[in-house]
This record gives structure tokens, sequence and C-alpha cells, in this order.
């Protein structure tokens, strides 16, 4: 059985196992698409659409690295921003001796105190977001460890929005042309792959279609640092090629080789295997035990996955609905490591 086949079939039983209702996937390298496919349907239900190569999923947390980390990548390039610029700067709220050290780039590596979520219900709008990120109690030292924070990637967006990096127009601004929007067009969200609220979504009881799954996200109107991007398979896979391009030295791209190197570079902080809002290989991590070291990526509450191997010369997307009734997350991690295992 060829990788494809094998990745193929890892899908199928995850669908038969009601691990997720819909999945697309997409392997190539730094010049070409190698295999797309799309299993399953929209939903559960008996009459559900059948999934398509175009069907759009909320990719969740990989907007982190799509959106966020490639605006703060261009602010970096172009000297709009040091990634040793105090956080401090850019918030009147972000003050105290414990705040004081904290850098962009702590934020970027999930190492500035920061907790993962707030405990309350999420806020109204940008001002009160900015305003409760910036007076919540650190839980440790910046820089002691790292603990994966969606509040420091808001903060994130935020600065990208002070420096005129809209989130919303971010990957388009550097000549990537793909399907990859948060606010998607009435007819292009009706066939999006939906979701299902978490138990303490207000909005929870419906299912959401081309709606942000993500409580914060939906608080900011769509569009924030650590969640709310949509986009297909391929759309997902253009901006793989062109990071892997660029990480495999081709300089003739959106994304340069050394700023792609410098935010892949794995973290100095102790225990981590983050990079500048990338993750990096670990064997027990999402990626399985067959890539290089050399490999990198990110994942998505809601079921997506994105990773790229420089040596090796290729990426790995696969996006499916989780949250849409389907399995649990210890569940999820193990699909993907038997997917881009099956892959190698």
């Amino acid at each position: 059985m060829s990788g494809f086949a094998g990745a193929r079939r890892v899908l199928a039983d995850a669908i038969g196992s009601l691990l997720f209702p819909a999945a697309t996937a997409e392997v190539g390298d730094s010049t070409r698409t190698l295999w797309q496919d799309a299993l399953g349907t929209l939903t559960f239900d008996a009459d559900a659409p059948e999934t398509r190569l175009d069907t759009p999923f909320d990719l969740a947390s990989l907007t982190k690295v799509i959106a966020t980390a490639t605006a703060m990548m261009d602010c970096v390039s172009n000297g709009a921003l040091t990634l040793g610029a105090r956080v401090a700067e850019f918030f009147d709220d972000w003050r105290g001796e414990d705040r004081d050290s904290v850098s962009i780039r702590d934020l970027l590596e999930h190492a500035s105190g920061l907790p993962g979520r707030l405990v309350d219900a999420p806020p109204e709008g940008r001002r009160e977001f900015e305003h409760e990120i910036c007076k919540v109690r650190l839980e440790y030292p910046a820089r002691a460890r790292s603990i994966y924070s969606d509040l420091g990637f808001i903060l994130l967006g935020f600065v990208a929005e002070n420096l005129g990096r809209d989130l919303a127009t971010a990957v388009a601004a550097i000549g990537l042309q793909s399907d990859l929007a948060f606010d998607l067009p009435l007819d292009v969200r009706r066939r999006t792959a939906p979701t299902m609220p978490m138990d303490d979504d207000l909005r929870r009881g419906r299912r959401l279609t081309g709606e942000v799954h993500d409580s914060y996200a939906a608080a900011l109107g769509g569009v924030a640092g650590h969640a709310g991007l949509f986009g297909t398979a391929a759309g997902v896979g253009v901006f793989a090629r062109a990071i892997l391009r660029a990480a495999r030295g081709d300089d003739q791209g959106p994304f340069s080789p050394e700023a792609v190197a410098q935010f892949t570079a794995k973290s100095t902080v102790p225990g981590s295997s983050r990079a500048l809002g990338w993750d990096t290989m670990l064997p027990t991590s999402s990626c399985g035990t067959k890539m290089s070291a050399a490999a990198f990526g990110h994942v998505g509450f809601t079921g997506t996955s994105l990773w790229i191997d420089p040596e090796r010369d290729r990426y790995f997307v696969l996006l499916t609905n989780r949250v849409c009734g389907g399995g649990t997350l210890d569940q999820m991690r193990e699909l993907r490591r038997a997917f881009h295992d099956a892959l190698a």
C-alpha cells in the first residue's frame, strides 16, 4: 500500500469511528502538489453533503502561523519591529515589575508568563480584551518555561494592527493569492465544514457554518491573532509551499530564507519545542515519528494541522472538523501521528 493510500485509510477509519465527519488533505513538495483527497460528509447527518476538495474549514490556531507569525515576520524584516521590543511599548495597561522585561519574542514563543485563556467569559471588543490580558496575573517569570497561550497571540494581533499590518490582509499583502480568509462570502460560507460551539459558549445549541468556532475570536469580530482564519487544504498548501521554498534557501518567493530560518529556529526556553509562532519536531508530537529534526508545524483545535519538513522537501496539510460532534483531543493527536507516519 502506498503512503497516500495508507494515509487515506487512516482518515477513512477515523471517519468510520466518528472522530470527525469531514476531512481534506494535501501533500506536496516545494514545486507542486503531490496528493489531494477529500473524505466524508460535512456533518454526521444522513443527508449531509459530501466533502469536496474546495470545502473550506475553520483553521483555528493555524491562524497563529499563517496570519500572525507571518505579519510579525514581515514587520521584523522591514524594520518596523524588533523581536526584543518590550510589550509595554505597545500597551499602556501592561505594567508591573514582572511584566517589564516581556518582549515580542516571548509572546511568539509562548514564554511570556501569560496563561492560556482568561478565567471569565470573553470580554467584548478589542479594548476590553487588551485590558483584561494586560492585567491578568502572570503564571511564571518570562522565559522560565513555555505555556501555550491564546492570550499572547491575541496581543500580537493587536500589535500587528498598530503597525499597519491588519491580519485580514496580512497574507495577501506579501503576495500570496489563495483561498484563505477571515470573512467568507455568503455562498462560500454555506459550504464550509460546520462546527459546534463549546459548552461554555453563548452560541451553544446551534451549528456554526462559516462562523468562527473560537469564542474569543468571535467576540473580536472573527479576526484575531490566535484564531479566525478559514481556508481549504489547497489554500493552506499555497502558503506551505512558499514557506517550504524559503526554508530550503529559495529567495525568489514572498518569504526570505533568513526570515523563515529565524522564525522556525527552536526556542532556548528550557523544555520548550516552540519557535517563533511555530512548533518544532518532537517524536512525541502530532507530526509523528518519521519527520526529520528540521520539521516545523502547528495544529488547530478544530482538527487541523500543517507540518513542513524542509529536509525531506515535503509539506503535509490535514483539515477536519473534529468539533462537529466528533472525538477527543487525545484521539485527534493519535490520528495526526498515524496520518503523518503513513505518509512517511
